[in-house]
């Protein structure tokens, strides 16, 4: 079983996940619906999540989603990750365009 997420003060717990067809990241919103930007995102209180992901996980395959797992963030708005990872899960790449390597074609 994984080990819970540790909500810090000023901190809610939001519930992503990857589109099955093309591997996009998405955010459960209020309504229970998978959305590609955070901002969109439901922001729960530690108490009250556990049962908001079970239904996510339970539903997971005929909501079209795999990996449905919750993320501490700040409860600011958009909500913004507490964890470097999931800054650039919400964000994207790290490497900016600038510095891309080109390659042969």
């Amino acid at each position: 079983m994984k080990r819970p997420v540790r909500v810090g003060a000023g901190e809610k717990l939001v519930l992503t996940a990857n589109r099955l067809l093309d591997g996009t990241i998405v955010w459960r919103d209020r309504l229970g619906q998978w959305q590609p930007v955070i901002g969109a995102a439901e922001k729960l209180d530690a108490e009250g999540v556990s049962d908001v992901l079970d239904l996510a996980q339970a539903r997971a395959q005929a909501d079209g989603v795999v990996g449905v797992y919750e993320v501490a963030v700040r409860d600011v708005d958009p909500p913004e990750p507490v964890t470097v990872r999931e800054r650039i899960r919400a964000h994207g790449p790290t490497v900016h365009p600038e510095f891309a390597v080109e390659t042969a074609q």
